[in-house]
């Protein structure tokens, strides 16, 4: 929070920042405005919508220094730059960038939000550190939407690698871009993205579809998944791309030259057949900087550092609230969005310090401890972090505190109800 100061003009949405994080970082089983105010003590929800809707603070300034602390805690010189989009179902058609539209989150198209994020990964650590709303072209066209959702003027439809790339290159312009990036098949298809990172002298290893042309040499340019035919036994190494959940994440892999000697065909086999007995393949196109040698572990260790952002957003929308926000502006959603990447951040490289500088915990011994445990523990998580740091950062306000609150709501609720009946009766 401190490194944040500097974005803000006045103190007052300067400390109702640092209250909505701690809320975030809190126990509270839905993070909105209203229960961060009442979390926070304040009588109303009035401030924490200020702070969202109308303050005046940088809240791109404000994720730079997200992005900074982030990149300063956890940058081992082995990094990667993962990018993603992740959503949020939303009724109704006043939120800012919604519409019918494929979510990851849902698995299916449904009336929603979508963001593009960036996450930073180490072997000790990772986090979020950077996001831009997705506005579809439809918003983008309609002056009358974007005036009434805020939208920055000069603000144009940019497709999601776009705006993975404006990502990328606040990275760049800092001085913290990692020297490899990776992400899925949306941002592996976009020929502009791929071109501005071998321009900047980045590597990559970004998923493809089966069909995407690749020139294996000036004469012959076959599908992806054409390669499969070339390739014999011997061509394949079964290597682990990181450890998961259940163990070692380890598949077939084979890899394959093109035209360019820099750019390389990576092929991921399942080594398990699935319901169809089929084995799954993906693929993946690659680059390598000049001056840069690339070995088929390499691209496998990039490529298996894909799955952290996923990660990220699990644990940033169920520990954090990062899909919680019901506001419909664009500064709104974006400061939301910024203020929970800050609560992941600190949980997130607390986590990765402790793992990375404290053993095993001593063995209880006094009177009233609990029993000793068995040594064998996992590291400590983003999410056990946020416990402990909620057992030294409880709020306790009085009773007449909540009461004000159940109060406050009642007549919010009757009111509502009664504006929407009101609405109702005028369309008749």
């Amino acid at each position: 929070m401190a490194l944040m100061a500097g974005c803000f003009r006045r103190w007052e949405p300067r400390v109702s920042a640092r209250k909505y994080v701690r809320a975030l970082m809190s126990d509270l089983p839905r993070k909105n405005c209203w229960t961060i105010a009442e979390h926070a003590g304040h009588p109303t929800p009035g401030r924490m919508q200020h702070l969202l809707e109308h303050a005046r603070w940088d809240t791109m300034a404000a994720m730079a220094a997200v992005r900074a602390f982030v990149c300063e805690h956890l940058d081992d010189g082995d990094a990667v730059a993962i990018l993603d989009e992740s959503g949020q179902e939303k009724k109704g058609s006043g939120t800012v960038g919604v519409e019918r539209q494929y979510v990851g989150c849902a698995g299916r198209i449904s009336n929603a939000v979508n963001v593009v994020y960036c996450s930073f990964a180490t072997t000790a650590g990772h986090a979020l550190v950077g996001a831009r709303p997705y506005l579809p072209a439809d918003w983008a066209a309609d002056p009358d939407r974007r005036a009434r959702a805020r939208v920055p003027a000069g603000t144009v439809f940019a497709t999601k690698p776009e705006l993975g790339r404006r990502i990328l290159a606040d990275l760049h312009a800092e001085g913290r871009l990692p020297g490899w990036v990776t992400g899925d098949e949306v941002y592996g298809a976009d020929p502009g993205l791929r071109t501005w990172l071998e321009d900047t002298g980045t590597g990559y290893v970004l998923a493809i579809s089966k069909s995407t042309p690749v020139a294996l040499n000036p004469a012959t340019v076959v599908r992806a998944d054409a390669v499969l035919k070339t390739l014999i036994a011997s061509d394949w190494v079964i290597d682990s791309c990181g450890a998961g959940s259940k163990g070692e994440r380890r598949y077939a892999w084979a890899w394959a030259g093109t035209a360019d000697p820099r750019r390389n065909l990576l092929i991921r086999r399942n080594l398990i057949p699935n319901a169809k007995s089929v084995r799954e393949v993906a693929f993946y196109l690659c680059f390598a900087p000049e001056g840069r040698p690339v070995t088929l572990r390499t691209l496998v260790r990039v490529a298996g550092r894909r799955w952290p952002v996923e990660e990220d957003f699990q644990t940033g929308k169920d520990a954090f609230g990062l899909d919680h926000s019901q506001v419909r502006t664009h500064p709104a959603l974006l400061r939301h969005l910024v203020l929970a990447m800050a609560a992941l951040a600190v949980c997130s490289v607390t986590a990765a310090h402790a793992r990375t500088t404290t053993g095993p915990p001593p063995s209880p011994t006094g009177p009233g401890d609990v029993p000793p445990v068995d040594h064998g523990l996992i590291g400590l998580t983003v999410v056990e972090v946020k416990r402990l740091v909620n057992l030294f950062n409880r709020q306790w306000h009085g009773i007449g505190h909540h009461l004000r609150w159940h109060i406050w709501r009642r007549r919010h609720q009757a009111r509502a109800r009664w504006f929407h009946q009101r609405t109702r009766l005028n369309r008749r």
